[in-house]
This record gives structure tokens, C-alpha cells and sequence, in this order.
């Protein structure tokens, strides 16, 4: 290893190196090309960065003056590819490495004069470098490694066909590294299109679970799933967490309800510009921001401080989702929390996501409201403010409080304003307990009323609800039942409301024109309540006239039922006579008459009539000179009768110059 890189992790606290980290510097494997499957979050960006020293570098140890890039490290998001801007920075900071960056968002001019004064790596995401090579503002002849981060991502991401275009214009003799937290079907075969036997990596964490990750799959009710996300993150008080969606609209509508709880929220999602999305990263490292919300894509690779907490409020669609989520904890051998939110309908999906990543997690419920209240309680004795003694400029204060009140009431008024700087825990029902239907209360003693107009009116329930609490100052719970007639409707009224209804009606019993109000002595015979279908109410469907006739049955259904029926007896089949006997005899034709014997003519014989017949004329017919066209309007005309007596040319038109001569300058009348 190069003198200054041992510096550089020496400063930076790396005793000792990962097992990725280990296993791409080992001596077998300098100069090949490499394809490493390892978990998220295991040192893979300082291990590529250790395995391209030696092609970069080579005997020196330090870099040269920046001219084209010797390097290509290329990872799916904004975000990815600037934190690996910053980990190779610090890394090769000593070698004296020139790092750029070309990535979407940003100011493209002010890449292309980055890229013209030189650099040494350049990390990017794989559109924005299509786009510098198809401009020619980037040299690639003098890339020796290039370097895939998070290839199975950005295949997903619908990358591979920039990253062949990419790689097709590197040198051929470049070192190719791909880099993946695992290694579909996609992977393998972009390595062997693009890699020349390469090397394969796996590492021991890779096949086992992430020692420092723990997982826990909660049940909560179907209608608690948001409640109990509150209570998770109030449970473990992180210093910082993510939660993730699918969906940008779930993103806004979780965030807006942390928001409302009072919890320090930013979030990450495709509709973000990259400023925003700085400035919401920026906002989680300075602790401003406890909680992001965030989808799969805008989180993938992001590398936050302190973060102990993931929570999946929506399931991922697969298990690789499930692991790279869950990576964004459990970094550099810090412990971290994966908690998977599955109400009823998710479980059985939640299962097969742990089975397919070969996982195992805690089976519980999610922390009810007492169980965040009693670990606010031990984080509140846990505090180490208990320990320290009472200073002396505290001791006239602390005075003052025992003389005027009890420890009791000291301790409450503490407890109270240890509470007060939280948001309250949510009620949780028990996962297997849903929300009960609510059942439909009797309406008890009522009044009815009668409003002049019915169905033929065109009166719905929809438009007298309103219409009568609009009129009678009452709220929708004080009407009962609402029965449209064909020409009168029916609505009942509570008991107790209607003092206050006639009241506001203030004597006025029209409450719309053609809408005459009536109290009535007593509740209407209306019968059972129709049932309105698709098509209106079940007594309003008229039958279909039979084929477009009059209604009821045919006329000689009602005769036969009167005994006239009139029609003829069907005649049976055994009466009708046969085909045969049915079809009239062929008339008599007269004998046609004999065609003529064709006889062969001797070959060179020609029938002089057709010696000058013009092609296409029909055969047989001498060929005629073409004349002039007969003349249009009367035949006997003046003009006709002169236009017939003038002399014609060989072309059948006047003779002469009869015909007015055309010139550039346009007909010979107007010259």
C-alpha cells in the first residue's frame, strides 16, 4: 500500500482494514479486473479506492500534474457520486489527486472548465457523462480504471445503455471494476460483455446477515400503519432516521405528518432539485433534521452520521431493496435498527422479503403508547444531569423550590416539562384487533314532513339533504329518512330539532321554488325503500317495447287468446314437395352456332390491317391519323364552322400562325 493512502486511513481512525477492503488489495489481484459483491455499508468506496492505487499511480507516490483523467468511477445518483468525490478526496488528499465531479443538477459549464484545467478521477453519474463525451469536452484515451458503483442499481435505473456507450469509448486495455451489493443475472452479463476475465469476490458478510443490523418486523393494525411509525421513531429517539415510501405522495404525506407531531423532518424524493436535496442532507449531518423522509432511489447510496434507525413504512418490491435500504444503518461498526412496518394485508409479503434475503427478525408488535412512555422514563434517569452536584450560583433557586413546594410537586412539574419537549405516543390497537364498523344508531322519536315535488320533479336525496339543513339551521344527523315519491317526497326530522327548524323557517314554507313544505300528523305508508340501481330507482324502469313496437304482446298473441286468432295452419314438413319437384324446368334455348375452324397461318405472315396499328388500339383496326378534337358548344356555329374550314398541319392544328405564340413575359394578347 501506498505510504501516503496508509496515512491518510491512519488519520482517519482505520485500525484495521474490512474484509472488502482486505480482499481487493491483496497481491492475486492487482491488474484484473474485479467483480465484488459485499454488503452496503462495508467500506466498498475507500476498497476501490485502495485497488486503483497502484494503476494510478504506479511506482510514484504521489500524482502528477492533471491533465486528462486516469480514472472513471460512475454511481447511479447526485449523491452517491459526490460522496465518493469526498472519500477519494480524503483518501488520495497526501498523493496530491485532482477529483471532479460531473453530475446531473449542476452547472454543466462549470464542469467542462473543470475538466479543461485537468483532473486526475472524475466521478459521475453515467447521463451526465454521456453527455460530456458526446460534446468532446471530456478525454477518455488516458482512463485506466473505471469503476461501476452500485452497477445492480443503475441497471434498475435504466442505465445500461449509457454505461455501454461509456465503456465502449474507454480504452480497451482499461481495468474494469464493478461493484455491487449483489449480483443478479444483469450484472454477470454486463461483466462478461465489458470485463476480461475477471475476477469474482465474494466476501464472508455477504452470505449472512449483517452482524450490526438489527431486524424487527412489527404488527400493527390496518388502520394504525402511520400511528405506528410516530410511535417507533418516539420509541428509539434516533439521533437520526429515515424512513421510506414508495411513492413521492407518500413521502409528502408522511412528512407532513411528523411535521404536525412536532418531529424535525426533511425529505428526499425525484421532485427535488439538487439544491433542495443538499440542503436536506446537509440539514440531517448538522442535526438540525432528525428524521428523512425519503423513496429508494433519492436515499440509494446516501451516507448519513449517526444513523441508527431505517424504518420501511411502505414494503420495498424485493429483497435487494430491502437490503440496500436497511445499509443506509449499521456503517463503519456503528449498530442500527431495521424495522419493518406489516399490518395484515403486508405480512405475508414482509415474510418473503426476509426469506428471499435470507434475514432474520424480530417478531413483535409495535411499542404501544405506555412502552414509549416508560422509555422516556429511562432515558429521563439514564440522563447523566442526576449525577452532577448543585452548583453555587444554583443553590438560592434550588432554595427557593423546597421552601414553597414539595419534592412531590418539584418531581410532577419536572416530569411534566420533561414531556412537553416530546410529542405525545400514539394509541395503538392490537395487531390483530381491527376497527370495529360502526353500527347504525336508532333515530328515535321523529316528525315527518312532505315537499310538493317528487322523482318526475327530478327531487334526489342528494339535493334535499342540504336543501332542508340549509333552510332549517340543523346539522345532517338531525334527518332521518328521505323517501322520494314519484310526485311528492318524505323526509323525517328529529324530535328534538324540529322547534329549532320551524324556528328558523320563521313561518316560510317554500324552501325552493316548487318545494312546498307540509308537517305531517303522522309517518306516511311509504312501504319498503326502493332500491336505486344504476339505472334510477327499481319502480322507475319501464319494460322495453318488444323490437321497437308497441308495448305488450304481438296482435295475434292477444287474438289467440281471444279465440280469433286468424293465421293460416302451419304447413307441415311432411306436406312441402321436394327440391326437385319445386324447381321449375329450363325453357328450351336455341342451338348456338358453330364457332368457325381457326386455321394456323405460315410463320412471317402478317393481316395487312394491323401492319400499322399504334400500340395498345385494338387488334384488327387500321391505324388513323389523329385529327383535330370537334369542336365545343353548337355545331354550326360561326366560330365552329371557321374553326373547321381553316387549314390544318401535320399535327392536327392550325395552320400558320394561328396559334398565339407564349413568351416569358406571358400570353401574346397582353404584349
Amino acid at each position: 500500500m501506498k505510504q501516503a493512502l496508509a496515512n491518510a486511513l491512519q488519520e482517519r481512525g482505520y485500525e484495521t482494514l474490512t474484509q472488502v477492503q482486505e480482499a481487493v488489495t491483496q497481491p492475486d489481484v492487482e491488474g484484473r479486473d474485479l467483480l465484488v459483491s459485499a454488503q452496503t455499508g462495508s467500506g466498498k468506496t475507500v476498497g476501490f479506492g485502495l485497488a486503483l492505487a497502484q494503476d494510478l499511480l504506479g511506482e510514484d507516490e504521489a500524482f502528477g500534474e492533471a491533465a486528462a483523467p486516469l480514472a472513471l468511477v460512475i454511481a447511479p445518483t447526485r449523491e452517491l457520486a459526490l460522496q465518493v468525490k469526498h472519500e477519494l478526496g480524503w483518501l488520495y488528499r497526501e498523493a496530491g489527486a485532482r477529483i471532479a465531479s460531473c453530475v446531473g443538477g449542476m452547472d454543466m459549464r462549470d464542469e467542462r472548465r473543470t475538466l479543461e484545467r485537468g483532473a486526475h478521477i472524475v466521478a459521475a453519474t453515467p447521463g451526465r457523462l454521456r453527455d460530456h463525451i458526446a460534446r468532446g469536452s471530456i478525454d477518455l484515451s488516458q482512463v485506466r480504471g473505471v469503476v461501476l458503483d452500485e452497477a445492480d442499481e443503475m441497471l434498475d435505473l435504466g442505465f445500461r445503455e449509457d454505461l455501454e456507450f461509456i465503456l465502449g469509448e474507454a480504452p480497451e486495455d482499461r481495468r474494469t471494476l464493478l461493484f455491487s451489493a449483489t449480483v443478479p443475472p444483469a450484472i454477470a452479463s454486463l461483466a462478461e460483455t465489458f470485463q476480461r476475465d475477471a475476477m469474482r469476490i465474494k466476501t464472508a458478510g455477504e452470505t449472512k446477515q449483517h452482524a450490526d443490523i438489527e431486524y424487527r418486523l412489527m404488527s400493527v393494525a390496518q388502520a394504525d400503519a402511520e400511528n405506528a411509525i410516530i410511535n417507533v421513531l418516539r420509541y428509539y429517539e434516533a439521533p437520526s432516521a429515515i424512513v421510506f415510501a414508495n411513492t413521492r405522495a407518500a413521502v409528502n404525506r408522511l412528512a407532513a405528518r411528523l411535521t404536525n407531531r412536532g418531529l424535525p423532518v426533511v425529505t428526499l424524493s425525484g421532485e427535488l432539485s439538487q439544491t433542495e436535496r443538499s440542503h436536506a442532507l446537509q440539514a440531517m449531518r448538522d442535526g438540525r433534521a432528525r428524521v428523512c423522509v425519503a423513496t429508494d432511489v433519492a436515499a440509494r447510496g446516501i451516507d448519513l452520521p449517526g444513523l441508527e434507525l431505517v424504518v420501511h413504512a411502505e414494503l420495498p418490491s424485493n429483497h435487494e431493496t430491502l437490503l440496500h435500504r436497511s445499509g443506509r444503518t449499521g456503517r463503519a461498526g456503528r449498530k442500527g435498527v431495521s424495522a419493518l412496518i406489516a399490518p395484515p394485508k403486508a405480512r405475508a409479503k414482509a415474510l418473503r422479503l426476509l426469506k428471499w434475503a435470507k434475514l432474520t427478525a424480530e417478531h413483535c408488535e409495535a411499542p404501544s403508547a405506555d412502552d414509549v412512555l416508560a422509555r422516556d422514563e429511562e432515558r429521563m434517569l439514564a440522563d447523566p444531569v442526576w449525577q452532577q452536584p448543585v452548583e453555587e450560583n444554583e443553590q438560592a433557586g434550588v432554595q427557593t423550590l423546597l421552601d414553597n413546594f414539595s419534592a412531590e410537586q418539584i418531581a410532577a412539574t419536572y416530569l411534566r416539562l420533561f414531556r412537553s419537549r416530546h410529542s405525545a405516543p400514539e394509541d395503538l390497537r392490537p395487531a390483530g384487533e381491527e376497527e370495529p364498523r360502526k353500527e347504525r344508531k336508532a333515530f328515535g322519536p321523529s316528525v315527518w314532513f312532505s315537499l310538493s315535488g317528487g322523482r318526475q320533479a327530478g327531487a334526489d336525496p342528494r339535493k334535499v339533504l342540504p336543501m332542508l339543513c340549509k333552510a332549517g339551521n340543523i346539522d345532517r344527523d338531525a334527518i332521518g329518512a328521505i323517501r322520494v315519491q314519484d310526485n311528492e317526497t318524505f323526509a323525517e326530522i328529529s324530535e328534538g330539532a324540529v322547534d329549532g327548524f320551524l324556528k328558523a323557517l320563521d313561518g316560510k314554507t317554500e324552501l325552493e321554488p316548487g318545494a312546498v313544505l307540509t308537517r305531517l300528523s303522522e309517518a306516511p305508508d311509504l312501504g319498503p325503500a326502493p332500491r336505486r340501481g344504476p339505472g334510477g330507482f327499481k319502480g322507475d324502469r319501464k319494460p322495453k317495447p318488444h323490437r321497437g313496437k308497441e308495448e305488450g304482446p304481438k296482435p295475434y298473441r292477444r287474438k289467440a287468446e281471444a279465440g280469433e286468432d286468424s293465421r293460416p295452419p302451419r304447413k307441415e314438413w311432411k306436406d312441402k314437395p321436394a327440391r326437385d319437384e319445386r324447381r321449375e324446368p329450363r325453357a328450351e334455348t336455341r342451338p348456338s352456332k358453330p364457332k368457325p375452324a381457326v386455321t394456323a397461318k405460315p410463320k412471317g405472315a402478317s393481316d395487312p390491317s394491323k401492319r400499322m396499328a399504334r400500340p395498345g388500339a385494338p387488334a384488327g383496326k387500321p391505324f388513323k391519323a389523329k385529327g383535330p378534337k370537334p369542336p365545343a358548344g353548337k355545331p354550326n356555329s360561326k366560330k365552329n364552322k371557321a374553326r373547321a374550314a381553316a387549314p390544318q398541319t401535320a399535327k392536327g392544328g392550325k395552320g400558320g400562325d394561328a396559334r398565339p405564340k407564349r413568351s416569358p413575359s406571358g400570353p401574346a394578347k397582353h404584349r
